[in-house]
């Protein structure tokens, strides 16, 4: 059942050979039982598996003209480093369209792969056309000029009660969004990565027929 672990386990080799729950599970298993926002975060953009580091931007709604707009948010889009994901930490609010195509073009042309956006975005079609990979709550028409705005960047934030730090390793596909704390990173990559061997093994007994109480009693994976 054991099956060699890679010395260093990359962002290259996460993309290929892992995927949302099997990280989901590896966590599990070292008491990390709460790396997953519960909300109903869509992609709307990419397919496949959304794997980098977290670029992390705390929003507010705001109710008042502006008098230094985006200033914040394109701080942070031009200080992003290749593989980052945009973490967009609204509160859900849904009171505009936070992130769009200008946005993923810019943060693109820095190396940043995708954005979770936790509250709406915008321009859905033009940044599928580019390739930018974008996970939101919804949609809205709206531009976040005086409406919302980021108040702080690259610090720690929280979407439903999960902690997304700057720098912590953030995978989504369909199945959902998950980060992995940097103190539980490399354990919890092997587990991941051992529990995909597992299930490969497993899979390929019960499409040869085996029942799958006896596949799991002689695997135990799930």
């Amino acid at each position: 059942m054991s099956s060699p672990v890679p010395s260093q386990i990359t962002l290259p080799m996460i993309r290929q050979s892992l995927y949302a729950a099997v990280v989901c599970d590896a966590l599990d298993a070292l008491g990390y039982r709460h790396q997953s926002p519960r909300v109903n975060l869509l992609p709307l953009t990419g397919g496949g598996l959304l794997a980098g580091r977290c670029k992390t931007t705390l929003w507010a709604d705001m109710f008042h003209e502006d008098p230094r707009p985006y200033e914040l948010e394109l701080r942070a889009v031009d200080s992003c480093r290749p593989d980052d994901v945009m973490i967009a930490a609204a509160g859900g609010s849904m009171r505009s369209g936070i992130w769009g195509e200008l946005l993923s073009t810019a943060a693109g042309n820095q190396g940043c792969i995708g954005a979770i956006v936790d509250g709406a975005v915008r321009d859905v079609d033009k940044m599928a056309a580019i390739g930018f990979t974008v996970l939101a709550r919804g949609t809205s028409p709206y531009d976040s000029q005086n409406r919302q705005r980021v108040i702080d960047l690259d610090v720690p934030v929280e979407i439903d009660g999960v902690r997304f730090a700057p720098g912590d390793l953030v995978l989504a596909d369909r199945d959902g969004v998950v980060v992995v704390p940097a103190e539980c990173e490399a354990e919890a990559l092997r587990r991941a990565w051992e529990k995909v061997h597992a299930e490969n093994v497993t899979r390929d007994a019960i499409r040869q027929g085996m029942k799958a109480e006896e596949a799991y009693a002689r695997f135990g994976v799930l």
